[in-house]
């Protein structure tokens, strides 16, 4: 419940969520979730039945879990840091032969301006029409790129199976 609460009130796309936190803190979160179920303990700790003490600490400590969140993804998506990853990533994609040559420059185009006209890739590239698709085809067929149409400008996408290459850290356990 907190998590859809958070992603609709925060509007971030999804990149940010609580679960992340409570998963890397799982035993605390716990024992403070049954610690609230708890009776009262005196009369200074609430009206109701149950303890507004434990449910102030449980507040307390999913707060402090929601800003360590905030800064770690902050400092997780800095967009020169992640331009950098992105870019490094294409450049050995393309020494491997996965991607043509050109696919930096309009990954780096698409980073700079959050999207692309397909008829851009031509300037861009410096190259024919052919060569153009060609690097178009190959950066939506990785899905580091999207487009709503095949006219429609290319945006940036983020994988899921590069998360860890471009945001290493986002995941607890799959560091690199």
């Amino acid at each position: 419940m907190s998590h859809a609460i958070l992603r609709d009130a925060l509007d971030s796309g999804g990149i940010w969520a609580i679960a992340r936190g409570l998963a890397r803190n799982v035993e605390r979160y716990k024992a403070h979730l049954a610690d609230c179920d708890g009776p009262r303990r005196n009369d200074l700790d609430g009206r109701g039945s149950l303890s507004e003490e434990a449910l102030v600490r449980f507040t307390q400590f999913f707060l402090e879990t929601c800003i360590d969140q905030v800064n770690f993804m902050q400092s997780l998506v800095q967009p020169k840091r992640l331009r950098d990853r992105i870019l490094a990533w294409a450049g050995e994609e393309i020494r491997a032969g996965t991607l043509p040559p050109g696919s930096g420059a309009v990954l780096e185009a698409v980073l700079y301006r959050g999207e692309l006209p397909r008829g851009d890739v031509v300037t861009l590239i410096g190259k024919g029409e052919r060569q153009s698709r060609r690097v178009t085809s190959a950066l939506l067929a990785c899905e580091v790129l999207t487009s709503a149409s095949s006219r429609a400008p290319l945006r940036l996408n983020f994988p899921a199976r590069l998360a860890s290459r471009w945001m290493p850290g986002l995941f607890p356990g799959r560091e690199g």
